[in-house]
């Protein structure tokens, strides 16, 4: 090839709104996720804002989904404490946080009973495993109350 027809390095050259899709085609991300990353890329904060503001106006940023995408691949290894986290950490509104949490706070016993199950499997043999138990489960972000029934459940059966 010549100098001047040489192929671009990936990612080269694309526009802001080019690189929210190519984001947004990999999962579902928050208006402030977007923001953090393609703040490096934008010529101006104008600019940036006016593009997500085209991207939520056009639905392909949704607060929603991004709950509920998150909720889809974290429920079934993590408790609701961590799950908050996570969606605080994607700058979500805390009415949409809350809302969340209160719906998985229903399956919480539920979910760390199974999480227990596949690491564990049989009820601690001492008070030393017992807390380790409950360490992992707790790590996890299943609150105490869960983590109490499903250790105590596992002890009496």
């Amino acid at each position: 090839m010549t100098p001047d027809k040489t192929p671009a390095a990936p990612g080269f050259g694309l526009s802001l709104k080019g690189r929210a899709l190519r984001c947004l085609a990999q999962r579902e991300h928050s208006r402030t996720e977007l923001e953090r990353k393609l703040a490096a890329h934008a010529e101006s904060p104008e600019q940036l804002a006016q593009v997500l503001d085209d991207l939520q106006a056009k639905d392909f940023i949704s607060e929603a989904r991004v709950v509920e995408s998150v909720i889809n691949r974290r429920a079934a290894r993590f408790g609701a404490a961590r799950i908050r986290h996570e969606l605080q950490g994607k700058g979500l509104a805390a009415g949409a946080v809350a809302e969340a949490v209160s719906s998985l706070k229903a399956s919480e016993v539920e979910r760390a009973r199974e999480v227990w199950r596949r690491k564990f499997g049989e009820p601690a043999a001492d008070a030393a495993a017992r807390g380790k138990q409950m360490r992992f489960l707790a790590a996890r972000g299943f609150g105490a109350e869960a983590i109490l029934r499903v250790v105590s459940q596992a002890e009496d059966d």
